[in-house]
């Protein structure tokens, strides 16, 4: 890793309608436009739904390096992200984040220090740590075979 702080850069190019192009140095260009509960077609990435896949997977990226330090193995992780978008005070934001998380562990794997790892990662996950947002973390340990 660098030391910090490190930049990250992405520009947005847009015409008056249709999709926004979002483009950063080295990487695939992303469309997005507004979702459906403002108007938007629906079928294109959005800001919120940018913001929901940034958080699930910072944390699957944190749950890596966390288990990678803790020489803890494992077998597959999916992380779901639901955010709730409401008005307070006269401004819209993000005002829940749920992170639901199933974790496949190998037969006879310690489950407490699974679910300890995996509140660690959530504690560490930086995207999350950035929104103001109450955050909730749910997990389902399943032990595969």
């Amino acid at each position: 890793m660098t030391p910090y702080p490190h930049t990250y850069v992405v520009a947005a190019k847009a015409a008056p309608e249709g999709i926004v192009a979002l483009d950063s140095p080295g990487l695939s260009r992303l469309d997005s436009a507004p979702p459906e509960q403002f108007g938007g077609p629906g079928d294109q990435w959005s800001p919120e739904t940018l913001l929901c896949a940034a958080v699930a997977d910072c944390f699957v990226l944190t749950f890596r390096a966390v288990s990678r330090a803790s020489k803890f193995p494992w077998i597959g992780i999916e992380c779901r992200t639901d955010a709730i978008l409401d008005r307070v005070e006269g401004v819209s934001r993000f005002t829940v984040c749920t992170t639901s998380v199933v974790l496949t562990v190998p037969a006879g794997s310690d489950e407490a220090k699974a679910h300890l790892l995996l509140e660690k990662s959530e504690k560490g996950c930086l995207v999350a740590n950035s929104l103001t947002a109450e955050r909730r973390l749910e997990v389902r340990i399943v032990t595969a075979g």
